[in-house]
């Protein structure tokens, strides 16, 4: 795809590798609307990006609700005049124990994590059917191909996101409709920050890590030659198809190489 004079719509966009890809995307001459929570960052993310030559809208919105993402596909097809890609990037996790996840956690990740991808490909498929073709992305985690231990909830939500991807896929098939699905493995973003803000722990452990500017840099090289599944840590694909073959083996190397709660006083 020719990147430049496109539009993109992006959620979870005040920071993270959201706000990452909106950044690499405008530098690459994609008009970008950004959609958040947190207007003070959103806004703030927009303005660094037209001050440096780039087009940005923001609106202020919550994924879990419908009428908000609807109304985040509008404002970029009212100022940029179309939509060619959408990026389901929102979400956010959770480290404990089934008995140990509160019951209205869960459902807030479920709502966030896929309800919000859900919403998102619902605004957006009319509007590339329509005029056949766009890019449908969807930012999950190695944790949705294979279970991380404590972070059983957290890890339903991202494989929801990968098998709706895939049935997209198959929908789509032969079509210039694009459907990609994101894996990366631990990423150095809010996300633990926000788990130790909002449930006063977070995560540590011994597994590989990666920059949101790869992560986006592998979610800008999948929109210009798209493909059904990217992984930014390239040796996390491994794991995928360890899982696939020896499950009990990769149950003790997942363990051994996992993430550990740590709690601050």
């Amino acid at each position: 795809m020719d990147l430049h004079g496109r539009t993109a719509v992006i959620t979870g966009a005040s920071s993270g590798i959201g706000l990452a890809c909106a950044e690499q995307l405008a530098q690459a001459g994609v008009n970008v609307t950004l959609g958040a929570r947190r207007t003070d960052l959103l806004n703030a993310a927009a303005a660094r990006i037209r001050a440096a030559g780039g087009r940005a809208e923001a609106v202020t919105m919550d994924v879990t609700r419908e009428e908000d993402v609807e109304r985040l596909v509008a404002r970029a097809r009212d100022v940029f005049g179309g939509l060619d890609i959408m990026i389901c990037n929102a979400g956010f996790g959770y480290y404990g124990t089934v008995e140990g996840t509160p019951g209205e956690v869960m459902r807030r990740m479920m709502d966030v994590n896929f309800m919000g991808t859900f919403y998102g490909a619902r605004a957006a498929l009319p509007i590339f059917r329509a005029q056949q073709h766009g890019h449908l992305i969807f930012v999950s985690s190695i944790a949705g191909r294979r279970g991380v231990a404590q972070m059983s909830g957290y890890s339903a939500t991202k494989a929801a996101q990968a098998v709706f991807a895939e049935s997209l896929r198959t929908e789509f098939a032969g079509s210039a409709i694009h459907i990609s699905t994101v894996f990366p493995v631990s990423t150095e973003t809010e996300f633990r920050m926000a788990m130790d803000r909002d449930y006063g722990h977070t995560v540590e452990g011994l597994g590989p890590s990666q920059s949101m500017a790869h992560v986006a840099e592998s979610i800008l090289a999948c929109i210009r030659r798209p493909h059904p599944e990217v992984y930014p840590y390239a040796l996390s694909r491994g794991l995928t198809v360890m899982n696939a073959l020896a499950p009990a083996f990769t149950d003790r190397f997942v363990r051994r190489y996992g993430r550990r709660r740590k709690t601050h006083a």
